[in-house]
């Protein structure tokens, strides 16, 4: 294995195509952490790898790394894993052609490979001298090790952060080792009111739990497939049952089928089905509920007719919480056929039918933004704004969900910071018309294909959770489980029911440790509380900026200019990327653990330097500075430019 040293120069090359860009953006932060030189390719090279296999040419390539004296040349490919290990495969002999390779007599020392896990088996095979390969699940550490870079080249402010990832995920590797988390037995719920019945009250669950010192309440996605949909769904009420039976999961979350989403009650043949299991009538949801005793259940909101979808989970399935996308499950993701608009007027419809049924919502939003590139101030604002439109719309309980690990590579003190400024921001809405039930969840791409390795991180992202309100015993008040199988198949019943107890046993374990003193309380180190601080303040300066620039901000209109305006950045948007310009031109980077919005140049970007553009946008949209409601906002956008000239940040 080749060891780097700071006088190394590392480029890093990725295909034109593929715009998912963090994940080498993390990875070129921590060499430059160590004070390693980076160089990352430009496009001009990204087209030529996109071209590889047909054309043959790595001209531009070879210019650009004798250009930059490039001595180690590191190649992702997150896209199909077939072509991925082709299209390296290839690289690899026109490198040797070309006589770059320093067996030959060129520059290049050493060459790496990052890909799906499959690609990069294949490419160990293919191409056994490459020196490493990277799955994408590797911590930071794992990374050092990979590249034989010494721990004492990354910055002690870097290592004291990254300590906290490093202690939790070797804790729960020992939790999971020794299997003691299988003991972990039923929690005994029944006394809460209407247990079990139609009509029960999460929020009375919640209530219980919180009054005699329980668990939070555990949630799990299940949905199997089957070719044949009969099959499916008979599957699954069988899953319902058994899950029931076994007591350890108190909310079903329903993996419901694309179709079941998009076209329920209508005919499907001829129509593929994807993943999930395809309902497609009400009195299947009324088999679910049945199967589903005691356990409470609830679903996705459906792509289209949202309000009439809404109802029918009522009557049928007796939801125990709704939970809507607003922007998205629409032609903005190719999950439905509404337009941004049309999605937003019919969520709006159906958030004010479900505050007439008095039951909670859940905004299912932040990720969405983060999934597609937002940096972590848009994470948060769009988690406030989605929180407050419920409540102007009558919503009296709302479920904050908050994905951690997204992006997989943000590290746990930056997840901290943004769970906790949304949290202080939403909290502030709470009131006697209004309660927040916190619910963390770790992320959906967070999870290595290594069982094993999965495991201990479901263990270590249940500890952070622990800290988004370390103080508060009865928080969270419900955990979302993501199965530690996620990052390779399905989770059947016996994959969801290990998975929380692993959850259980993890945060009752790290409570002990903590309130003993054998765990740092790393949670409550100062460098948190820095983080929170000035997420809260760049997110309160966004969300006071559209709140005094766009009337009737808490609508479907106001929502959808806050995302034609630029709010939101949005750089990997792969659809209506023309209407929504002004969100996808805006670049991000990752920087010490988290994003951030950038300029042309890469250096960030605070809110107040970008005001002045968002408020350019909202002017050619018809937001007339007659129309604002306070002139002073775009007076404070316009100062926030000039200071960009000389602002540092």
């Amino acid at each position: 294995m080749y060891k780097v040293s700071q006088n190394d120069v590392v480029g890093l090359v990725k295909p034109a195509i593929d715009a998912h860009t963090l994940g080498i953006l993390s990875f070129a932060q921590i060499l430059r952490d160590c004070g390693i030189r980076v160089e990352m390719a430009d496009e001009a090279v990204g087209k030529e790898i996109d071209t590889l296999a047909e054309r043959g040419s790595i001209d531009t390539l070879t210019q650009w790394i004798r250009a930059k004296n490039i001595s180690v040349l590191g190649f992702s490919y997150r896209l199909d894993p077939e072509r991925g290990v082709e299209v390296f495969v290839r690289l690899v002999g026109l490198l040797q052609r070309a006589r770059l390779l320093a067996r030959d007599g060129g520059p290049l020392r050493a060459l790496w490979f990052a890909g799906l896990p499959p690609a990069c088996d294949r490419v160990v095979q293919r191409a056994p001298f490459v020196d490493a390969v990277f799955r994408g699940d590797e911590s930071y550490q794992e990374i050092l090790g990979s590249l034989g870079l010494p721990a004492h080249l990354v910055p002690e402010q870097a290592s004291a952060e990254l300590a906290y990832d490093k202690a939790r995920l070797e804790l729960g590797a020992e939790i999971v080792k020794n299997r003691v988390y299988l003991d972990v037995a039923p929690v005994d719920r029944s006394g809460s009111p209407g247990f079990g019945t139609r009509g029960e009250r999460v929020a009375d669950r919640v209530r219980h739990g919180a009054v005699h010192s329980l668990p939070p309440l555990m949630r799990a996605h299940v949905g199997p497939y089957a070719e044949d949909r009969a099959q499916a769904v008979a599957l699954f009420l069988d899953w319902a049952a058994r899950l029931a039976k076994g007591g350890l999961l108190d909310v079903l979350s329903i993996g419901s089928s694309q179709l079941t989403q998009s076209r329920f009650g209508e005919d499907w043949s001829g129509l593929p089905n994807g993943g999930g299991v395809p309902i497609n009538s009400a009195e299947e949801y009324r088999r679910v509920w049945q199967a589903a005793r005691p356990m409470l259940v609830r679903t996705y909101a459906g792509t289209k007719r949202v309000p009439h979808m809404a109802k029918m989970h009522e009557e049928a399935l007796d939801i125990c919480w709704h939970a809507l996308s607003l922007w998205w499950f629409s032609k903005l993701d190719g999950r439905g056929e509404n337009t941004v608009m049309q999605n937003l007027e019919e969520h709006f419809e159906a958030l004010r039918y479900i505050a007439s049924s008095g039951k909670p919502m859940e905004p299912n939003v932040p990720h969405h933004f983060a999934f597609r590139g937002s940096d972590d101030v848009g994470y948060i604002v769009s988690g406030y704004v989605a929180a407050k439109a419920a409540k102007a719309q009558g919503i009296r309980t709302l479920v904050l969900q908050t994905m951690l690990n997204t992006p997989k590579y943000t590290w746990g003190i930056q997840d901290l910071a943004k769970a906790r400024a949304l949290r202080m921001l939403v909290r502030e809405l709470e009131g006697p018309d209004f309660a927040v039930i916190l619910q963390p969840r770790g992320g959906l791409d967070y999870f290595s294909p290594d069982m094993e390795k999965a495991r201990a991180q479901l263990a270590a992202v249940t500890m952070l959770m622990d800290d988004i309100e370390p103080d508060n015993e009865a928080s969270p008040q419900i955990i979302h489980v993501v199965s530690y199988s996620e990052g390779v198949r399905l989770a059947d019943p016996e994959v969801v029911e290990e998975s929380v107890r692993i959850t259980r046993y993890a945060l009752s374990e790290y409570r002990r440790l903590k309130k003993k003193g054998d765990m740092p309380e790393y949670g409550k180190l100062p460098i948190v509380e820095t983080r929170t601080q000035y997420l809260y303040e760049e997110a309160r300066r966004m969300i006071d900026f559209v709140e005094a620039t766009i009337p009737n901000t808490y609508s479907p209109r106001g929502l959808y200019a806050m995302m034609k305006g630029g709010v939101f950045p949005l750089p990997w948007l792969s659809a209506c990327k023309e209407e929504f310009e002004a969100a996808v031109n805006q670049p991000v980077q990752f920087m010490h653990g988290g994003v951030r919005t950038v300029d042309c140049e890469g250096k960030p970007l605070s809110v107040s330097k970008r005001l002045f553009g968002i408020a350019r946008n909202l002017e050619r949209m018809g937001f007339a500075p007659s129309d604002f409601q306070h002139m002073g906002s775009l007076r404070h956008a316009r100062k926030g430019q000039k200071e960009a000239h000389s602002e540092k940040d």
